[in-house]
């Protein structure tokens, strides 16, 4: 199979003729995030597994994946009871409520950032370059919206079935996973708004029924994040690679 990028699918990664999409306030807000939250690196995220692995030994990578699933969908979900909590605790305003939701679009950032990393770390997927970990972040929040962009750069032939992913950031160039980080973004900016604007007026209800809605809501799009992340590394690995095969310490 080629890896040999085509001009037309060069000029869909810069996003038009030599140019780069523009964001408004809240798209480089989320820029910030998401630079913030990609930061962690490559050594840590394998780290993190290789922790995750010491406490289960005969683990298989399927097995981590799971417990990988579980751990994310409790923490998005537990950030969002505590949100709708503290909206309706007595003496908080609506403007406080309301900077106690950004926070959790935050929490939510990150959360998602470590975990997409961690299943690339099983997947044995390059993470060394921040471009990287930006397209492996944005297409699992991105989902179907984030396969149709880079099906669009790498061909539709090439984004059948699952680990699609992990072809975008094999065959790519920097420069071109650059552009197309700035696409992918900018298509989040507009769908994340959207979903955790909802999410957000639910959360600020009375008497306790906004932590209902954020944990449930959280566990919606949570469990949405987790699809996307299927989807887009496809079946888990047979083995560990090398570098992650647990090494007995010495008696």
């Amino acid at each position: 199979m080629s890896t040999r990028i085509t001009e037309p699918q060069r000029q869909l990664a810069l996003g038009g003729k030599g140019k780069e999409p523009k964001f408004g306030a809240s798209g480089k807000l989320l820029s910030l995030v998401l630079d913030q939250s990609t930061k962690v690196q490559e050594p840590a995220v394998r780290a993190y597994v290789q922790k995750l692995r010491a406490s289960h030994p005969a683990a298989t990578p399927a097995d981590i994946i799971t417990m990988l699933e579980k751990r994310y969908l409790a923490t998005v979900m537990g950030s969002g009871a505590a949100v709708g909590a503290a909206a309706a605790f007595p003496g908080v305003g609506t403007l406080a409520a309301l900077s106690a939701t950004a926070g959790e679009a935050v929490l939510f950032l990150e959360a998602t950032s470590l975990f997409t990393l961690a299943l690339a770390a099983v997947h044995d997927i390059e993470l060394a370059k921040i471009e990287h970990r930006h397209t492996l972040v944005l297409a699992v929040l991105l989902g179907e919206d984030g396969e149709t962009t880079v099906s669009d750069v790498l061909g539709k032939d090439r984004t059948v079935g699952g680990g699609w992913l992990a072809e975008a950031t094999s065959t790519l160039p920097i420069p071109a996973l650059s552009h197309l980080n700035a696409t992918l973004l900018k298509r989040f900016t507009k769908k994340f708004a959207l979903k955790r604007g909802a999410m957000a007026a639910g959360k600020l209800l009375p008497a306790g029924i906004g932590a209902v809605i954020g944990a449930g809501g959280n566990r919606f799009i949570g469990k949405r994040i987790i699809t996307n992340a299927r989807n887009a590394f496809g079946r888990p690995p047979t083995a560990w690679p090398v570098q992650l095969r647990l090494v007995a310490a010495d008696s």
